[in-house]
């Protein structure tokens, strides 16, 4: 099964560009993950036959939202976050808006696994909703996938907005303490891999100059100088069914690329 995720920074920018399509063709994956969608199903005209689709839409107009094509059908679809962990952590609006109207999250269950995928928010140039990434936001999230591990193996994929490590941009120095690598978003994935997730990509590639966004400014993807803040991250008991872990940083139509993961299924094994 090939699980791929993309930040298409507006579905419908991708598709009158004429890009979506020939990105289904390319990739041919059995589930699709956006981020970033800025629209609501009945906007996006595209055309997905052969998908059962959910669509976890913001309440403001053009912004944010996530949405999920899959060709089976999961087992069952949740959309946010549980309303234990929004009253734990006291996740409302912070000046900039309310994280749980802003369709980032969508859960599906499988039959032997779960599937979450994510638009983490950003933590603001001037780091002005970095308080309620770190404080609030990563906690939750956290919680919530660690609650699913605990039933069935996980994956989970979307635009986590952070590099988590050196290797993981092109100018770790000069972006140091800048939004999506500022100590606190680090640990809040480090916090995600103590937790007993593991970052797919880097079972299968080690080093610097894999990135999945760049800016659009200067050329910077033209010379790739990027970030790598969109990942498959798997509970590590999904692990020995990882069969590949990919950046496809060829396929254009935003400023993210997609990325993707294979794993065995039950179905691939029976």
């Amino acid at each position: 099964m090939r699980i791929v995720s993309w930040n298409v920074n507006g579905i419908r920018a991708v598709q009158r560009k004429g890009l979506f399509d020939p990105f289904l063709e390319r990739l041919a994956p059995d589930i699709v993950c956006l981020q970033e969608t800025k629209a609501e199903q009945h906007q996006a005209e595209i055309d997905v036959n052969g998908f059962v689709e959910h669509w976890h839409s913001a309440e403001k107009k053009g912004y944010s939202g996530t949405a999920l094509f899959t060709r089976s059908a999961p087992l069952s679809v949740t959309t946010g976050l549980p309303k234990r962990l929004v009253t734990k952590y006291d996740l409302s609006s912070d000046g900039f808006g309310n994280p749980n109207t802003e369709g980032r999250v969508i859960t599906a269950e499988y039959e032997d696994f779960y599937l979450v995928t994510a638009y983490t928010p950003n933590a603001k140039s001037d780091l002005g909703r970095l308080a309620l990434r770190h404080e609030q936001w990563d906690p939750a999230f956290n919680e919530h996938v660690v609650a699913l591990k605990k039933k069935k193996p996980v994956a989970i994929c979307g635009d986590l907005n952070v590099a988590h490590q050196p290797d993981d941009l092109a100018n770790p120095k000069a972006n140091r303490g800048k939004a999506g690598y500022t100590d606190e978003e680090r640990s809040g994935f480090q916090a995600l891999l103590d937790a007993g997730f593991v970052d797919s990509f880097r079972l299968f590639t080690q080093g610097n100059g894999h990135y999945t966004w760049w800016s659009n400014f200067s050329g910077a993807r033209e010379r790739n100088v990027g970030w790598r803040i969109d990942y498959f991250v798997v509970s590590e008991d999904l692990v020995p069914r990882v069969l590949a872990a990919e950046i496809h940083a060829d396929i254009m139509g935003s400023d993210h690329c997609p990325v993707s993961l294979t794993i065995e299924t039950a179905h691939d094994r029976a």
